[in-house]
């Protein structure tokens, strides 16, 4: 029998991305399929979202969601299946899905997102005509709080699990909204929704839930820890026995250099010498020395967490050895300013475009040697995966999901055909600018370098079996709760 999930996010690709996020809520519902789980995923209707939808159904009105008429819809889109929660007065705004054009939050934030919510747990309830789910599982801050309306409501046993992609995004509010949210007394607590004082969603849908996932093991474990934990460490370690680390995964149909529409010259490992073409193609846009010099690239947003201050610090060094340098990103003001300053600094050699373009993002992965990901924290990351698939060998700091993917280029690894990267510890400038150095030495050995590669694009970063550990975690919450 099919398992009926609901899945509730603020970001689902293709529809609306700023993050790994996005790639994930919609990569997984098509991995679920195959193994027997049929989902259904509740999202906010941004312009970008209602835009895209075709022939849509209203499954629900409300005449006054937290004072707000709304309406869901029900759409099917690039094989999703889709709820859309259709809230002008929340939701029909332009900027991007959390803040403003100025990049700053949305001030009602707490009431947007507590609407979305509001409406999982509804449907949890029952509110759809004809269907309702074995089981809930959201995904970040954004949609915690579903958990928390579901654990005090009358869906409180249908079996829920949050999913934490980044621990240090909690959704933290100023505590004279709790009467707002229409939760009952009992949800103020240290045991409910309260948080040093305030409101926290994500906290509160961590304590409601059944089980947690983190998308790595790796970041499963830190963030029991006080450096790693946010300050949530101490809950998290008091519910250790509901902690899973289950390694995302990304969609290889989209992520297929060997049909990849959006590069010129497409490849696999027996034909990496079509990678060339690509690399001219990248040098070109970015206007870059055309050289066989290492050609690394940074897709990521320019942020600490990323560690983007210490590339800033590591560029002179880079440059120093031969190497080049394509960025895509944007994030903190400063950050983009040093690397627009350092690609002035060094014309031909470093060049940086502030924001995201989807389609560059491949032709970078297709055509880039090597990419740098040197953050201080990493739940999963994405692009070092996009990396491997892409022959774009991943150059990263030992942490989270990204000491879980990438196989370090030591002597035993590189002697066995194993090593898929470079991995250097600890993340600080002295480790960087080493692996920087590591990075355009292994690339003068050709032989070696394009056994990496190959090597790389061999690893399995599919959803395959994390898509099984999902559905094996679904069965055994159901079988709890039965």
């Amino acid at each position: 029998m099919t398992m009926q999930l609901l899945s509730v996010a603020s970001e689902i690709y293709p529809l609306v991305k700023t993050g790994g996020l996005a790639d994930v809520v919609g990569a997984l519902p098509a991995a679920l399929a195959s193994q027997g789980v049929a989902a259904r995923t509740l999202v906010p209707g941004y312009p970008s979202v209602l835009a895209r939808l075709g022939k849509t159904k209203a499954v629900r009105r409300y005449d006054s969601l937290f004072g707000e008429k709304a309406a869901l819809l029900a759409a099917k889109l690039d094989g999703l299946d889709l709820l859309v929660l259709d809230a002008p007065a929340f939701f029909a705004r332009d900027g991007g899905p959390y803040g403003g054009p100025d990049g700053t939050d949305w001030p009602d934030n707490w009431r947007r997102f507590a609407a979305l919510s509001r409406v999982g747990a509804d449907i949890a309830e029952g509110a759809i005509k004809d269907w309702r789910p074995d089981i809930v599982h959201v995904h970040d801050w954004q949609a915690a709080l579903t958990a928390a309306y579901m654990r005090f409501g009358p869906a409180h046993a249908v079996p829920k699990l949050v999913t934490i992609h980044n621990l240090a995004f909690q959704g933290r509010f100023a505590a004279d909204i709790f009467p707002a949210l229409g939760l009952p007394p009992e949800a103020w607590g240290v045991d409910g929704v309260e948080y040093y004082g305030g409101v926290g969603y994500l906290k509160a849908g961590l304590v409601s839930a059944d089980a947690i996932t983190t998308v790595s093991p790796s970041y499963a474990q830190e963030i029991r820890s006080p450096d790693h934990g946010m300050g949530l460490d101490g809950l998290i370690n008091g519910r250790i026995d509901r902690l899973h680390g289950i390694l995302n995964g990304v969609d290889t149909d989209i992520w297929n250099p060997a049909e990849d529409p959006l590069i010129p010259r497409r490849f696999s490992g027996r034909s990496l010498g079509a990678r060339a073409g690509n690399r001219r193609a990248l040098e070109e846009a970015f206007g870059l020395d055309q050289d066989d010099a290492p050609l690394f690239i940074i897709v990521s947003r320019l942020t600490w967490q990323k560690g983007m201050d210490l590339m800033i610090d590591a560029i002179d060094h880079l440059v120093g050895l031969g190497g080049k340098l394509a960025l895509l990103g944007s994030g903190d003001r400063a950050l983009e300013g040093a690397f627009l300053a350092a690609a002035d600094r060094h014309r031909g050699r470093i060049a940086a475009r502030i924001g995201y373009d989807e389609p560059l993002s491949h032709l970078m992965q297709g055509g880039g040697d090597a990419i740098l990901i040197p953050s201080r924290f990493e739940p999963c990351g994405l692009t070092q995966l996009y990396g491997l698939r892409y022959g774009c060998l991943p150059v990263v700091a030992r942490v989270g999901g990204l000491a879980d993917t990438v196989i370090d280029a030591n002597d035993a690894a590189v002697n066995a055909g194993a090593a898929t990267g470079i991995v250097f510890a600890p993340n600080d400038p002295l480790a960087l600018h080493g692996a920087i150095a590591r990075t355009a030495r292994l690339h003068r050995d050709r032989p070696i370098w394009q056994a990496m590669q190959r090597a790389a694009m061999r690893a399995d970063v599919s959803w395959t079996s994390s898509a099984a550990r999902y559905a094996a975690l679904y069965r055994d919450l159901l079988a709890e709760a039965a």
